[in-house]
């Protein structure tokens, strides 16, 4: 597996700090993956969710691998208590070096099947909830010039799919926040960073919380990645300046094809996007959603396909290591001129 980082994630103003990150979504699925990610690295985190058990396990798994935790329960939907959050890890670890933006909800449902109220705490969720933390996060950054904001994406940031209006909508949202922000930024000369994460489809827990309407239990579409993949693309992003990253194939795939062939992939999506998010088997129509309340338990960072599942992205691997790209671009190009230096001379 690729390894996105060997240096020590560091605060600006004392290289020996252990650095203070704050992950929202920190309960299960990909926030509790890139909790354990940083954990490694030593961090003093402040886990942000709403569940209190998965927000126990998530501190003991920190814990386990030698960082620090701090528990905040908090819904990212209000930012009151995205704020109090952040003053509290303040007060606690000190200054904060990188806000991780990264929890979500999702209605699986065609748009007509969907209520308005539903519609509305996705969007709030997911991109509210990004913007909330990016402002409690510049609220602090901002007068020291110094921090890294990581707004976790999506695939779907560039291409909507069918049976997720809400989700997709709101991932858009934060492209077009991003955007937008990061012009603010530069206008300013600020030092603050910010990136966004693109993410293809993961094998998390997602998929057993969310509120469906669907005959089957839904399923990640298309190539599954596991989130430790993902995990390892968000602490690149937070020790490298870069603007996007693209995670795994399936990404790069998306983001062009829309770019170039939008209105093919209409009719596509229209034709496997209902199947390709549903598995074989039915879903319980009493199961219980996060949509409102989270779902009581530890459920961990991982969904229930892992046997599909991918764990190594060469893409962000080849993107992590850079200089192989180049030095293999090079010596293809050295050999393609040597051999037309001796077709040119009659040697061959």
């Amino acid at each position: 597996m690729e390894q996105t980082t060997t240096e020590q994630v560091t605060s600006k103003d004392n290289p020996g700090k252990r650095p203070v990150v704050v992950i929202t979504g920190a309960s299960a699925g990909l926030g509790r993956a890139i909790a354990r990610e940083f954990a490694r690295e030593g961090a003093k985190i402040g886990l942000i969710a709403r569940g209190e058990d998965g927000l126990n396990g998530a501190k003991r798994d920190v814990e386990a691998m030698g960082g620090e935790a701090l528990i905040l329960q908090a819904d990212v939907a209000n930012a009151d208590e995205v704020e109090a959050a952040a003053q509290k890890v303040e007060d606690t670890f000190g200054p904060i070096d990188i806000w991780i933006n990264n929890a979500m909800l999702s209605v699986f449902a065609p748009l007509k099947e969907i209520e308005p109220k539903d519609f509305k705490r996705v969007t709030e969720v997911t991109y509210l909830g990004q913007v909330y933390g990016t402002m409690a996060a510049l609220k602090r950054m901002l007068p020291r010039n110094y921090g890294k904001i990581i707004l976790v994406g999506s695939a779907l940031a560039y291409r909507g799919i069918p049976l997720q209006s809400a989700y997709c909508g709101s991932k858009h949202g934060i492209h077009g926040f991003f955007e937008s922000l990061r012009a603010e930024l530069k206008h300013d000369k600020s030092k603050v960073q910010l990136s966004m994460v693109q993410m293809p489809a993961m094998n998390t827990t997602q998929f057993g919380f969310v509120k469906s309407k669907l005959p089957n239990k839904p399923k990640p579409m298309g190539t599954i990645y596991e989130p430790e993949v993902a995990a390892r693309a968000v602490v690149y992003a937070a020790v490298n300046d870069k603007r996007e990253i693209y995670v795994g194939y399936p990404t790069w795939e998306t983001v062009l094809g829309n770019k170039f062939l939008p209105a093919w992939l209409d009719g596509y999506m229209a034709r496997v996007g209902y199947k390709g998010q549903q598995t074989n088997e039915p879903e319980d129509p009493n199961r219980k959603n996060n949509l409102y309340e989270p779902v009581p338990g530890d459920h961990g960072a991982h969904g229930n396909f892992k046997a599909q599942s991918w764990d190594f992205s060469p893409e962000l691997w080849l993107a992590a290591h850079q200089w192989v790209t180049f030095a293999g671009v090079a010596a293809i190009a050295v050999g393609l001129g040597v051999g037309l230096m001796r077709r040119l001379r009659g040697d061959d």
